[in-house]
Formats: C-alpha cells, structure tokens, sequence
C-alpha cells in the first residue's frame, strides 16, 4: 500500500492576498492556479523543497466558510513547518512582520516557534533535532 497526503484545504477570504503571502512572505512556490468558475480557482501553493504535500487556497463560498478563515482548529496550531534552517526561516518572519505568537524555544523534539498567518491561522515553525 502506498499513500500520501496530496493536499490540506485552507480557507481563505481571497485567492490573490492569500498567493501574495506565502509566495512573497513565506517564500512558497506557486503550484498551480486554474480558474473553475467565475467565483472558483483551483489553486495550490507549496513550501520550497522536496515534500510533495501543498496547500489547497480555498475561498470562503458562503457565510458559514467565512467564519472559519483563520480559525479552522479552534485556535489550536494549525499546520507545521518544518525547516532545515530556522534562524533562516524566523528571519525571514521577522523581515516580512509575521505576527510571532510564540518565541523560539528549545523543546525535546527542536527549535519551534509559533507564527500567524495573515488570517489569523496558527503555525509551528520546526526545526526538528537530528539524531
């Protein structure tokens, strides 16, 4: 048996700011951006290396969606970044002025710190320990 997770859905009040931030702030790889409808785009955005994993923006279709943008977890941390660089990385967060919700800290597993992305979505920054 071979499976993958291929994307995760991210629900987003606009395609184009949300492209804007993780390609320009984050620094990810725009995959693939198709129109489907006047109202629809399939668009899938990356970070940069080999995992295949993508981001699937997904704009918010009605009132019910719009109240998840930036809350999808319920505030817990949303997804994970991991990194073989994270001075580089948290840099790169303080450069763009990425809202840091926690600090870098030294835990058993790596270097984590907590981030927001522009719609409030929680995210770790890790850089795991090698072994």
């Amino acid at each position: 048996m071979n499976q993958r997770l291929a994307h995760i859905a991210i629900v987003v009040k606009d395609y184009d700011e949300a492209i804007a931030f993780y390609t320009q702030q984050l620094g990810f790889d725009l995959i693939e951006d198709t129109v489907l409808s006047e109202t629809k785009r399939w668009v899938l955005v990356k970070p940069k290396g080999n995992g295949q994993c993508c981001l699937l923006l997904a704009k918010a279709a009605n009132e019910l969606q719009s109240t998840r943008v930036g809350n999808q977890t319920g505030g817990r941390v949303f997804l994970f970044l991991y990194t073989d660089d994270f001075n580089r990385d948290y840099a790169n967060l303080l450069l763009h002025q990425i809202k840091i919700v926690r600090p870098p800290s030294q835990e058993e597993y790596g270097t984590v710190a907590v981030f927001e992305d522009l719609y409030g979505n929680l995210w770790d920054l890790i850089q795991p320990n090698t072994k």
